[in-house]
């Protein structure tokens, strides 16, 4: 499987695997399935059912088409990179920085997937889905060539947002994330500076420990450990890998504990 290597904020080199071609187009066909399905439930139910579309334009939009139109951006937002395609195929979107993508990212990415457009507005408004689907097949040819050339297999939307599309080795849980189960009672804070660090920054932390777990190798914690120990000007004398893992519950107990308080007042 190819491998991608990117630099992440503390100058060290994560690896990813770059998703399938075959994996990428089949959470596209799922997705693109769901949209379909949805397109014609919905036409249904204004049209054929209840009849309430007929002369409300407005209707039409809100239930039909800004759905269909944002439900890739909305989907990989909300779910972390990923829609139900690519979750079903463990596959998600991440930036070429080693965090997850920015709102403007997404919206990039999307943009760039014009030639689908095409397809749903020429089979709701001109009732013509051959040549929407004419569009779509162009478009498609189109992506898979770049995608082909591309050294990090990215198709257009991707080269111009900076992300890429690789592989999830199992579906997302708690533990793929920057949150940890942090004891309330007696917790001892050790590193109050870590609130200096963002949530990429404990991201891409939560990454090195897990790669460093499965492969038994720390030579890459102990040099993210004395990164972290310079930028937030504190020394110890624990190991890399301990060091590290307490940084990270600081942070949650921390950021649990801010929270609560914002809530409350």
């Amino acid at each position: 499987m190819p491998v991608i290597q990117i630099a992440t904020p503390f100058n060290i080199d994560i690896e990813f695997e770059i998703a399938a071609f075959n994996k990428r187009l089949l959470a596209y066909l799922v997705d693109f399935f769901l949209l379909v399905l949805y397109m014609f439930s919905i036409l249904y139910l204004l049209y054929g059912g209840f009849k309430v579309g007929e002369g409300s334009g407005g209707l039409v939009m809100i239930l039909l088409v800004i759905p269909t139109l944002f439900y890739t951006t909305a989907s990989e937002v909300l779910m972390n990179g990923q829609t139900i395609g690519k979750k079903i195929f463990n596959i998600k979107v991440v930036s070429l920085d080693g965090g997850e993508p920015t709102l403007g990212q997404y919206l990039l990415r999307w943009f760039m997937r014009f030639y689908e457009w095409g397809f749903i507005i020429f089979t709701l408004f001109w009732s013509n889905g051959f040549t929407g689907l004419l569009w779509l097949i162009i478009g498609g040819i189109t992506s898979i060539i770049i995608i082909g050339v591309s050294p990090k297999s990215q198709r257009l939307g991707d080269i111009v947002a900076s992300t890429v599309v690789v592989n999830t080795k199992s579906k997302l849980t708690v533990d793929d994330t920057i949150f940890m189960n942090v004891a309330q009672s007696n917790y001892a804070v050790k590193f109050p500076e870590v609130m200096r660090l963002s949530d990429r920054d404990i991201n891409t932390i939560k990454t090195v420990i897990n790669q460093s777990a499965k492969t038994n190798q720390f030579d890459m914690c102990n040099r993210v450990a004395f990164k972290v120990q310079k930028v937030l000007n504190v020394s110890t004398d624990m190991y890399a890998i301990d060091f590290l893992e307490k940084i990270m519950e600081d942070y949650n107990y921390l950021s649990t504990r801010e929270y609560a308080t914002t809530t409350q007042q």
